[in-house]
């Protein structure tokens, strides 16, 4: 009988620390969000969508470096191209449809639609231009893994 209490008393203490060293442990940081572009896009939401390529830019009139954006995909323009500028208050349901929760976001997609290159945040004009071309025409830039989705 006492071989009893005696166990019985160690599972007590034992359990006793465990719940007073959980207690101590400092709580878990809070789970951080991850900015993604979308990996397809329907090319009836865009305009041009008969347009071999297609690079949506999605921004905010509030944020500053949306703009610098814009001018640098303008330039990529043409008749193979086209640069269609998603702006949050005036689609707000496109930014929801793809899950949008952060600009500027650039996506090159293909003909059908299947995203080729993305960059989430602000990128350089060369880096940008470099990815439509090496997703145009693969093996023409010398860094082809730039803007991977």
């Amino acid at each position: 009988m006492s071989r009893i209490l005696t166990a019985v008393a160690i599972v007590a203490v034992v359990a006793a620390v465990a719940w007073w060293l959980q207690r101590r442990r400092a709580p878990a940081a809070p789970t951080q969000p991850r900015w993604q572009a979308p990996a397809q896009l329907d090319r009836a939401d865009f305009p041009d969508a008969a347009t071999p390529w297609l690079v949506v830019l999605f921004t905010s009139a509030t944020c500053h470096t949306c703009a610098d954006m814009s001018r640098k995909a303008a330039v990529l323009a043409s008749a193979q191209v086209a640069v269609v500028e998603v702006e949050f208050t005036a689609r707000r349901d496109l930014h929801r449809k793809y899950a949008i929760d952060a600009v500027p976001i650039a996506a090159v997609a293909g003909p059908d639609g299947a995203v080729r290159a993305t960059f989430v945040g602000p990128v350089t004009a060369t880096d940008l231009w470099a990815a439509v071309a090496e997703a145009r025409d693969p093996g023409t830039t010398p860094e082809p893994g730039l803007g991977a989705p």
